[in-house]
């Protein structure tokens, strides 16, 4: 969950959620690949951060911080299991999915590397099915990294706007490096008249001259959660708030 707080509660935007909205700023870009494998890419974006832990609500407290408050992803450790599940899944839509869905993990969890144990073994398998599916497809690495690219900034934007991370004061924040093939090869994003503006990127890489995207947001009006089940009734009942963004050309 991506959790954010509010004067009465908590905001909370469930991954799956933002992983969508991460789909909606790369269906925007104009194609620069085949169709199936701009599918694929757009697949790829929708669904990264699937397979999440299916806590259900039955008792524990993986769904909390130790005070009692919904956890933000951040606050969670990292899990093999859904790393694993994620890549497990892809491979049910070809190699090309799989490809990039590893390339996104190893960017994510190599940091890791000989500071988590047992994680070595995961993250060495990810880069044996990186150079197998790259030479059966027929990919160069520039060509896997073009597309895992837009995946990628694709997924920093949209966690730009569901944790709120927007600047005050019109300050600009970078989002991430644009594919290869664009220049200049750095993005920013910024609202320069303020909250509940149009946020403006720059460079603006969209096919459409605006672009308007939106997530969906449960709002508890409750601090502290005695355990899962608590929180799980809660964000059942939750009230639903639609968040939308305006986005413009710098």
């Amino acid at each position: 969950m991506i959790v954010n707080p509010t004067p009465i509660g908590w905001q909370v935007i469930y991954q799956q959620a933002h992983a969508l909205l991460a789909m909606q700023l790369a269906w925007a870009w104009p194609p620069f690949l085949p169709p199936d494998r701009w599918v694929g890419l757009l697949a790829a974006i929708a669904q990264h951060d699937d397979e999440q832990a299916a806590w259900h609500g039955r008792g524990g407290h993986h769904g909390l911080t130790p005070a009692g408050a919904p956890a933000n992803f951040t606050q969670l450790p990292f899990s093999l299991e859904q790393a694993t599940g994620v890549l497990h899944a892809a491979r049910f839509q070809g190699r090309w999915r799989s490809l990039l869905t590893s390339l996104h993990l190893s960017t994510l969890y190599e940091p890791l590397r000989g500071r988590q144990l047992g994680i070595e073994v995961f993250l060495d398998e990810l880069r044996a099915g990186q150079a197998r599916w790259t030479k059966e497809l027929h990919l160069t690495k520039t060509q896997a990294r073009q597309a895992y690219d837009l995946l990628h900034w694709a997924d920093r934007l949209s966690l730009i706007l569901c944790r709120q991370e927007l600047p005050e004061m019109g300050r600009e924040v970078e989002i991430s490096a644009l594919p290869p093939s664009h220049q200049p090869h750095a993005s920013y994003v910024s609202q320069p008249a303020g909250p509940g503006t149009p946020a403006v990127v720059r460079p603006w890489p969209f096919a459409v001259k605006e672009l308007e995207v939106s997530v969906e947001a449960q709002e508890l009006h409750q601090l502290c959660f005695r355990d899962d089940a608590e929180l799980a009734v809660a964000l059942r009942q939750a009230p639903i708030a639609p968040l939308r963004w305006a986005l413009r050309a710098g």
